[in-house]
């Protein structure tokens, strides 16, 4: 039996775009392009790089919202990119998703209560008076008074709508949640308050995360461990608590000299990536990030690197030809 509640081998998704007068596909969009790892029952992975990298196509790929290319998703040992449309259903009562922005995700003309009686309606759990206590939990459980499922969405601040949408995640007591940059169009205020929530509920409630977001300093505070992405590729896996210390991709290494450092006596080089993110149409030969990398040589062009693991004490997987032979920031 496996070690990991979820476990991802080879995982593709490739989107068509079509155009010109018949409409016949044009080109493809290599969104995820060969993603493996694990996770652990209880355990936060978090998901981390620049917009456009994949980030949230993996976590949607993950639940089943896309369907797909290739490759397989394992969660408690089944396979589920093969399962038919009434076991699935019955798989997302364990897997289940916040999104990031709390104002779209919740329907604007259903009051709170609707919101999160509608996935006990759909997996038919529950009668009325059940399902009323149970709101009445969920509401106490992310920090709200019972008096809010009367009200709408959009009479609450950013951050009490997004204790709603953890509270509709949790409703059907899930083992995978999915978090979609959960904090980011919050104010920075507000932002702790939710991390710290979401700690709780995982401690309460044994919860697995995947935690995605573009922001290392977050990532880093609520995550076990951490995968850097680069155009639908993972380059880094690794220990949070390594991270800063031990960054050997040169991608990760400029994503962590950008973590600003309260003490101001401290000064410390922030690395400046060159160019842009090339366009997952027409992706880079070789290793992916090669185009924006200082250390490039001409294996790099023309070769993919493998994941490979790095340390002897842990696991620490890094895509680089030269990983532990650079220069340090």
């Amino acid at each position: 039996m496996s070690e990991y509640l979820l476990e991802v081998k080879d995982l593709k998704k490739h989107f068509a775009i079509f155009g010109g007068i018949f409409l016949r596909q044009i080109a493809t969009v290599f969104a995820l392009d060969g993603i493996s790892f694990g996770v652990k029952q209880g355990e936060t992975v978090g998901l981390v790089g620049e917009s456009g990298c994949g980030k949230t196509t993996l976590g949607r790929t993950l639940l089943r919202l896309y369907n797909p290319t290739a490759g397989e998703i394992h969660f408690k040992g089944q396979d589920i990119t093969s399962i038919s449309q009434s076991s699935l259903q019955n798989t997302r009562r364990e897997m289940q998703m916040i999104f990031q922005d709390p104002y779209e995700s919740l329907n604007s003309r259903h009051t709170v209560r609707q919101i999160l009686e509608e996935p006990f309606l759909i997996h038919q759990i529950g009668t009325t008076l059940e399902r009323k206590k149970r709101i009445d939990h969920l509401l106490e459980v992310v920090g709200l008074p019972a008096s809010a499922k009367d009200r709408y969405p959009h009479e609450f601040s950013g951050g009490q709508r997004q204790r709603i949408g953890i509270a509709r995640a949790i409703a059907l007591d899930p083992q995978l949640v999915v978090c979609d940059e959960p904090v980011s169009a919050l104010d920075v205020s507000i932002q702790s308050q939710i991390l710290n929530l979401l700690l709780e509920l995982q401690e309460r409630l044994g919860l697995t995360y995947i935690f995605i977001a573009h922001d290392l300093s977050v990532v880093k505070h609520i995550s076990d461990r951490i995968i850097v992405m680069y155009l639908g590729h993972i380059v880094e896996m690794i220990k949070s608590t390594s991270i800063v210390e031990n960054p050997l991709h040169p991608y990760t290494q400029a994503l962590v000299s950008a973590i600003p450092i309260a003490d101001p006596t401290v000064r410390k080089e922030k690395i400046i990536l060159q160019g842009d993110v090339p366009s997952p149409i027409k992706p880079p030969r070789g290793c992916r990030f090669h185009t924006r990398c200082i250390y490039v040589q001409d294996i790099c062009r023309t070769q993919f690197p493998e994941l490979k693991n790095y340390s002897e004490t842990e696991e620490h997987r890094v895509a680089c030809h030269f990983a532990g032979e650079l220069g340090r920031h």
